[in-house]
């Protein structure tokens, strides 16, 4: 695709909301599970709170997203909270959001994929067992599809989250009108009885109580991840983008929230339970349940409630909320490519992370991300629940941060002349950021304290390696900058005052010969031949095939007799380098093709030893001369490579 066309490559607001809140609206999927899961610990009663603790996560929904709303109009550039950090809190500050949002992109991606396994093997019983190389073949799949690009990619993902959207949309409606009119019957968990952990035996009471409330919340607010994408991807929103980019984020804000609450309302009346072990954890008329009793997620389980196991409407429910979580990961796709693209820009990743491919998508982000929650679903073997425990840090961190920096934007406003009505319109948008970084931080310290032994420990530890690579990254290209930075051109305008050229040469077979013919048409000061020989057998062929070339160059040979040809060629062009510093030394050296791959492995690659040998030397110019197979004829002019006009033996016309 042509660089023209990137404009076409831009999404209405209609594509934007299935391609950036698809990880949202998803996180209904399963955040439910983790806070029923957590609760579950302190027996049946303590699940009943689960509907509040889904009113405490709404409440942080909504104000992140208005915080957001305010960050896509200040800042549309699509550095998002890295670019809000850094701006307002310093370049320090802004690496660590960076860091936190790298990392949380990799496990949104390694999150949604396995937990999208999971329902897959839900609705085909058979393959269970085989989550791990299902979530991978999801997550390859979904490599290739944004490699084509982003509008092809979100194109094709607007009509499953649409259909997710209204598939979910329906079950609550039907279990609504159901339970309206008191014929909603109970979820498959309902007739099971809870064990509480002996840890939590004395329920929601005490400080015991009250640290697991906060890990349901914190598990909860897993809902809100992939709500920061939209600020990343403004650049990608057809004109005017910050106000489409709000329109969206408003439009994610109100559903994800509604179906949230909706489902773990449900989920209360139909006395949905979660347990991690089945088995120790739930009993059935006082006995512990068999082992071959399986829990399904909750959605599963509301749709058998709803429209019975087995029906259409259950099937629809069951596969399209897999296929949702296997798209939800399609936002870190678009987040984390180009997040990298803007820090490539910065030059605190790799260059090749920067620039679009002939997609114009960018394709080695796309590639880096795949690798890492491959990864990631192998080594924790496509669990969910141990996954998640590694999740929301990363976003946490950079909404609270980001919320900082708001603060930061608006105060610096504030100092400029306004009007009455637009100091305002500051002090109100500052509010809402500072009520934002009172709850997000809050939200942060809690999820630290509840998760940091089960598995955020790791997230931290990954941000801070992450934190301390890319600070290499931005040190080394300081470093190359300054190296390459010309301080007096007029050195450079000034040519050498000698050339000493050498031909590196085995023997005068026709691929050395060509490179003496290259050399001496250089016109050099000065031109020798240099040959390493192993023993008197090779060196009197060498000065053999040189008195009957009649080449009026001089021969220089030097002894091997460990066979080391590169330690000796080094050691005796340094000394020629220390013997005339101002000398220019221009070494050629004949390289042997073949004309297919495979050859390859039946010649040696001296030359390219050498070459890679030759490059310690500053100040030496190296210059390849390639000699392929067969070539000669094309190369004198005898024989046109590729003629158009050459003919077989079948042909009218003769051979050229």
């Amino acid at each position: 695709m042509r660089s023209e066309t990137m404009s076409g490559q831009l999404l209405p607001k209609r594509i934007a909301l299935p391609v950036f809140a698809s990880d949202a609206l998803s996180s209904v999927a399963y955040a439910p599970d983790e806070v029923l899961l957590t609760l579950a610990l302190a027996g049946g009663v303590a699940v009943t709170r689960s509907l509040w603790i889904g009113v405490a996560v709404v409440v942080v929904l909504a104000t992140v997203v208005l915080s957001y709303r305010q960050t896509v109009h200040a800042y549309p550039s699509g550095g998002g909270d890295y670019e809000v950090v850094s701006t307002n809190l310093g370049p320090t500050w802004g690496l660590v959001v960076a860091s936190a949002l790298l990392v949380d992109y990799v496990l949104t991606v390694a999150v949604s994929i396995s937990s999208g396994a999971h329902y897959v093997t839900t609705a085909v019983p058979q393959l269970a067992g085989q989550e791990v190389p299902i979530a991978v073949l999801l997550v390859l799949l979904l490599s290739v599809l944004n490699l084509r690009g982003l509008r092809d990619a979100g194109s094709a993902f607007a009509a499953p989250t649409y259909l997710y959207m209204g598939s979910i949309g329906l079950l609550i409606a039907v279990g609504l009108v159901k339970m309206a009119a008191g014929d909603l019957p109970d979820a498959p968990t309902a007739a099971y009885e809870v064990v509480a952990d002996p840890s939590h035996a004395d329920g929601l009471v005490g400080l015991g109580g009250a640290f697991l409330l906060m890990r349901a919340f914190s598990s909860g607010c897993a809902a809100l991840t992939g709500v920061e994408a939209i600020s990343n991807g403004v650049p990608n929103f057809r004109r005017p983008k910050s106000k489409n980019a709000a329109t969206t984020l408003a439009l994610l804000g109100g559903i994800a929230a509604a179906m949230m609450l909706s489902i773990l309302f449900l989920a209360r009346r139909t006395g949905v339970l979660m347990v991690e072990d089945p088995q120790t954890q739930l009993l059935l008329n006082g006995a512990p349940v068999g082992a071959d009793v399986t829990i399904d997620p909750v959605i599963g389980q509301l749709a058998v409630a709803v429209f019975g196991r087995g029906t259409p409407l259950f099937l629809l429910v069951t596969v399209v909320t897999g296929l949702i979580l296997v798209l939800a990961a399609n936002t870190a796709f678009n987040g984390f490519p180009t997040l990298a693209s803007v820090l490539s820009r910065d030059s605190f990743l790799p260059r090749q992370l920067y620039k679009r491919g002939d997609r114009l998508s960018y394709s080695n982000g796309i590639g880096v991300l795949t690798v890492g929650a491959v990864l990631l679903i192998v080594v924790f073997d496509a669990q969910v629940t141990r996954l998640i425990q590694l999740y929301i840090v990363g976003v946490f961190v950079s909404f609270t941060l980001s919320q900082l920096g708001m603060i930061r934007h608006w105060n610096r406003q504030l100092r400029r002349p306004q009007t009455g009505r637009e100091r305002r319109s500051v002090l109100r948008s500052r509010a809402v950021n500072m009520f934002g970084f009172a709850m997000t931080g809050t939200v942060l310290v809690i999820v630290l304290i509840t998760k940091f032994t089960r598995g955020a420990w790791i997230t931290l530890l990954l941000m801070g390696i992450l934190f301390l690579i890319q600070r290499g990254i931005r040190h080394h290209y300081d470093f190359v900058r300054e190296q390459l930075r010309v301080r007096d051109y007029s050195a450079g305008r000034a040519l050498p005052s000698r050339v000493h050229a050498l031909v590196l040469v085995s023997n005068l077979a026709r691929p050395a010969m060509r490179a003496v013919a290259t050399a001496r048409a250089s016109s050099p000061s000065s031109l020798e031949l240099v040959s390493v020989v192993t023993d008197d057998e090779e060196e009197r062929r060498v000065l053999r095939e040189w008195e009957e070339s009649g080449l009026p160059v001089p021969l220089t040979l030097l002894s091997s007799p460990y066979r080391d040809i590169e330690h000796v060629l080094v050691s005796y062009i340094r000394h020629q380098r220390r013997r005339s510093p101002g000398e220019m030394i221009v070494v050629y050296i004949p390289q042997f093709l073949v004309s297919h791959w495979w050859e390859n492995i039946m010649h040696n690659q001296t030359a390219i030893r050498v070459r890679q040998a030759l490059l310690a030397i500053p100040g030496v110019v190296i210059t390849t001369v390639p000699w392929k197979l067969g070539e000669d004829a094309a190369v004198e002019g005898r024989q046109l490579v590729n003629d158009p006009f050459k003919r077989d033996a079948r042909g009218t016309g003769e051979n050229r």
